[in-house]
């Protein structure tokens, strides 16, 4: 099935190939600049930090969905071993096998590609098994540390999570702006609360995946308008799933990725900040979310902190 004329449509409108010259391989992170960072410092007031990763362990948010993308394999490689002869300091090590998108993450821009081409308008062809992602591979994108918004639809609501077949429109961003009395501004990382991710933490990782909330196809043009410079949320398949426009499946991440060059985030447990922020009622934040500089990897782990 082609992509209908409707995301070709909204793809026009938020396009960023070029923005940053035809070299550029982080796209919507040039709006994180050393201005915005000193600006996003001053949003730490208390100091009080708030870990936004799920563990790392074998029995992880993976369920089968998506092929290859395996829960961590953790195995100790020694144990107490004396390396260097009988009553010497023992080393004990280990190491890990594992889907790099399999945790909280980010999306590399080359995650996805459509109609042959990858950020900035450069061949999909350049992602290769041994070459890995030519260009834009999530080594790229350096440093992610800017000011942090929650914009918590669920909460704005009175919900404690949306339902699964709810879509996240611009109108429930700027309903969660108002009811966190912030405005998204330019260089921002944002990060939607749904809820869904209680499900995951309840035991049901199938439920978790499927019906989920996520975000529609109709809001790339609002980060963009905005000219945010991420988007990470609570669900495994970041928009919501299945698609709300039959048979047209992820057409937010080739928006996000492909058209504007904006890294998402998934599986992001935001329920500690929602009450972090509910109790403080300050939705800002400084945020680190520092990628794993994995070399042409289309994803990464990450451990992000909000700093309140």
């Amino acid at each position: 099935m082609t992509l209908p004329a409707e995301f070709h449509d909204i793809a026009a409108r938020v396009n960023n190939w070029g923005r940053w010259g035809a070299a550029d391989e982080t796209g919507t992170l040039n709006l994180i600049t050393d201005e915005v960072v000193r600006a996003a410092a001053a949003e730490i007031r208390t100091g009080h930090r708030v870990p936004l990763a799920l563990p790392l362990k074998e029995d992880g948010v993976q369920a089968g969905l998506i092929p290859g993308r395996t829960n961590p394999l953790h195995t100790m490689v020694q144990i107490n071993q004396e390396l260097f002869g009988p009553g010497t300091v023992a080393c004990s090590d280990d190491t890990v096998s594992m889907g790099l998108q399999s945790g909280t993450h980010w999306d590399a821009l080359t995650h996805v590609s459509h109609s042959g081409r990858i950020y900035n308008g450069r061949p999909a062809a350049t992602i290769t098994a041994h070459g890995r992602a030519e260009f834009s591979g999530i080594d790229k994108a350096g440093p992610v540390v800017s000011r942090g918004v929650l914009l918590d639809v669920a909460r704005a609501k009175g919900l404690d999570r949306l339902p699964g077949g709810h879509a996240v429109t611009p109108e429930d961003l700027a309903e969660a702006e108002e009811h966190g009395r912030v405005t998204v501004g330019a260089g921002d990382i944002v990060l939607v609360r749904t809820g869904q991710i209680q499900v995951y933490l309840a035991g049901d990782k199938h439920g978790y995946g499927f019906p989920s909330p996520g975000l529609s196809v109709r809001t790339p043009e609002w980060f963009h308008a905005r000219d945010v410079a991420a988007v990470a949320n609570d669900t495994l398949t970041f928009e919501i799933f299945p698609p709300e426009i039959e048979n047209l499946w992820l057409p937010v991440h080739a928006l996000h990725l492909v058209e504007m060059g904006m890294h998402q985030g998934q599986n992001w447990n935001l329920e500690p900040l929602s009450t972090a922020c509910a109790d403080t009622r300050r939705y800002t934040f400084l945020l680190s979310a520092m990628p794993e500089p994995f070399v042409g990897a289309v994803g990464t782990p990450v451990s992000p902190v909000a700093i309140l």
